[in-house]
């Protein structure tokens, strides 16, 4: 398994880093087998697995539930599980019981944090003093998605990009151990990655970054319709599963499943006799 100490080394070596949001046994299991560096618990898992149409529904037990599977899945994985809406605005103490729930749940070896207010900062190095390593995030957060008006890349002119690098080295002097870039020009980007000492992660963000990270279902296109322009896939679930699917109702229709190969067998001196039907 990863640690801080790898991510660091591979940011200062110029090796980079992959990381892959997943939600579940079977999924985290398969990037694990695969070969991924980290594994992000996403509280995306609102949308692209509970049907929600943002993350702000999304709770703490939803969050530690879905850890719990992924770490299962992926014991030998850094896995980063994400402090979902609200869990960590509301006071200090709060934040330290919900963030010290989850690591003790899951046994990730990180939570992550979005923005850079004065509060996050201060969540982030009391965190960071317990003993809980923090992934911060930048950008697009969507968590703040009704605040920032929507889905839209942030950064983009010369004030927002200068806040966004003031915000990033504050995060990093406040004890981050790594930080998500997220829908971010990669001109600002790059940028980023090379003022601050800390390991960065960029989904929509270019190629600059010290590493990627995309959804799992995105990926494989599995469950999914619309993908964000920043996304590549490199399988085809949908098409697969829906023909997979089609092709065993044809089967049980016509009879051809079950076959002999899927059934079990006993003894004839095993069997109950028939007993005649009433009409």
């Amino acid at each position: 398994m990863l640690t801080r100490t790898d991510l660091q080394k591979m940011k200062t070596e110029n090796r980079k880093i992959a990381m892959i949001t997943a939600y579940d046994f079977p999924s985290a299991k398969t990037a694990e087998k695969a070969g991924i560096d980290m594994i992000l618990v996403g509280d995306s898992l609102g949308m692209v697995v509970l049907g929600y149409d943002s993350t702000v529904k999304v709770t703490v037990g939803d969050m530690s539930h879905h850890g719990k599977a992924v770490r299962r899945g992926a014991p030998d994985t850094f896995v980063v599980v994400d402090m979902p809406f609200m869990s960590y605005h509301v006071s200090q103490e709060q934040t330290m019981q919900n963030a010290q729930k989850l690591m003790q749940e899951t046994d990730a070896q990180a939570v992550k944090l979005e923005g850079a207010n004065e509060e996050i900062l201060r969540a982030t190095r009391k965190l960071t003093e317990a003993g809980i390593p923090v992934v911060a995030h930048l950008g697009l957060t969507p968590q703040s998605v009704n605040v920032l008006g929507g889905f839209k890349v942030q950064g983009k002119d010369r004030q927002a990009g200068e806040q966004l690098l003031r915000d990033a080295k504050n995060l990093t002097d406040s004890g981050a151990v790594a930080l998500v870039l997220e829908c971010v020009p990669e001109e600002l980007a790059a940028i980023v990655t090379d003022e601050i000492t800390i390991p960065t992660i960029g989904i929509g963000a270019g190629p600059g970054c010290d590493g990627q990270v995309l959804v799992y279902h995105d990926i494989v296109k599995y469950g999914v319709d619309r993908l964000p322009k920043f996304v590549k896939t490199y399988a085809d679930f949908n098409t697969i599963g829906i023909e997979g699917v089609e092709a065993y109702i044809s089967d049980v229709r016509q009879q051809i499943f079950p076959a002999a190969e899927h059934t079990f067998n006993i003894k004839d001196n095993q069997l109950l006799p028939k007993t005649n039907k009433k009409e």
